[in-house]
């Protein structure tokens, strides 16, 4: 049974008290506006079925979970027990996915909502330990999500443009793109690519011997303006191939510091189209601006957590340095807010090999 540590008594949601409330009054005079905007909330919706591919036998133990809230599924119930709430670190996110399907003899969970590079090295509020603290000499895997957050581009620009959007009161112009140009493509070139090569550094310099995984963002938007997702994703029609393109800019410099550092890069978003925040209840992997159902808004569900989980195995390379590829069956979901628990990774979707599985290391 693998030993799992949710370290830290609390840390802060991704988004500033006052950004959160100025954006959600808007939203809230939207629906007053008649834009058509959901506020009702509706049922968990159950995770899909993990990869199918070949397995080898690598060692995943200690596996420590870095990142920020799309590594540790920010609003999505159930949560890790005893963790910090405002960290909003959930029992569904793919680093439990992974460690359900690794059984790595002990995992430690330090994901938390708002985390940027800079909280790897420093306190990210009151009584919370660097996340950099919980990889040591022995840790042989360790993934992340991280950066999106650093110089606030993920708040200023995707949240941001929703303000700004609203407030233009133009459903197919580009205010957001007029309003700030290139700023935020160009904070994430010269700012967060050496801040994302600061920190897989020094995840490196600490753990000389583990895999190392950072995982690209998925697909937020889709690549064109919708109009019929503008209630639930109030982004001006000609502000999406924007806001896409800077996603794809984020990414590059993910994957570029993953090169430059010796981890490897996980691409989520190739396989995350059709999925975006616009698709139905069932379809789509994040949840949209409104409404959004058992996650943060603009954030991925439980099913899409499951996704990166399997982007993650099917991108890996089983090799001595590699993550295995297994094939699995699903057992255990969310359903209705709950979950099941099945040996000792309680309440991950536990997944039983089917074929071709050779053994590992925990």
């Amino acid at each position: 049974m693998p030993r799992i540590d949710s370290a830290g008594p609390k840390c802060r949601r991704l988004l500033p008290g006052d950004a959160m409330r100025r954006f959600v009054a808007l939203l809230a005079s939207a629906a007053l506006a008649g834009t058509g905007v959901v506020t009702a909330a509706l049922p968990a919706v159950a995770k899909n079925t993990l990869p199918t591919a070949a397995v080898a036998s690598i060692t995943t133990s200690p596996y420590v979970a870095l990142g920020d809230s799309y590594s540790s599924a920010a609003g999505v119930a159930p949560q890790v027990l005893g963790a910090p709430a405002t960290c909003s670190r959930s029992q569904l996110n793919y680093a439990h996915d992974i460690a359900a399907r690794t059984h790595p003899a002990r995992f430690t969970d330090v994901t938390c909502s708002g985390a940027t590079t800079s909280d790897f090295f420093s306190s990210q509020a009151t009584g919370v330990a660097p996340q950099l603290t919980a990889v040591g000499a022995g840790t042989r895997l360790v993934t992340m999500t991280i950066g999106g957050n650093d110089e606030g581009v993920f708040v200023h620009s995707f949240f941001g443009c929703v303000t700004v959007s609203l407030q233009s009161h133009s459903i197919f112009g580009d205010p957001c793109k007029k309003k700030f140009g290139s700023t935020f493509t160009n904070l994430i070139l010269t700012q967060t690519y050496p801040h994302l090569v600061r920190a897989l550094s020094a995840v490196r310099a600490k753990a000389p011997r583990a895999t190392v995984l950072i995982l690209g963002y998925p697909r937020i938007l889709p690549n064109v303006g919708v109009p019929t997702c503008y209630p639930s994703m109030p982004i001006s029609m000609g502000d999406v191939p924007w806001l896409v393109n800077q996603q794809l800019v984020l990414n590059d410099a993910v994957r570029r510091a993953a090169a430059a550092t010796g981890a490897r890069y996980i691409d989520t978003y190739t396989a995350s189209a059709g999925h975006d925040a616009c698709q139905p209840l069932l379809k789509r992997w994040l949840e949209p601006a409104v409404a959004p159902v058992n996650a943060f808004p603009v954030h991925p569900n439980a099913t899409g957590e499951a996704a990166m989980a399997r982007d993650t195995f099917a991108q890996t390379p089983a090799d001595v340095n590699g993550m295995p590829v297994a094939p699995v069956v699903q057992v255990g979901s969310v359903r209705n807010g709950s979950a099941s628990s099945v040996s000792g990774v309680a309440p991950a979707r536990v997944a039983t090999a089917v074929s071709g599985a050779a053994a590992f290391t925990g």
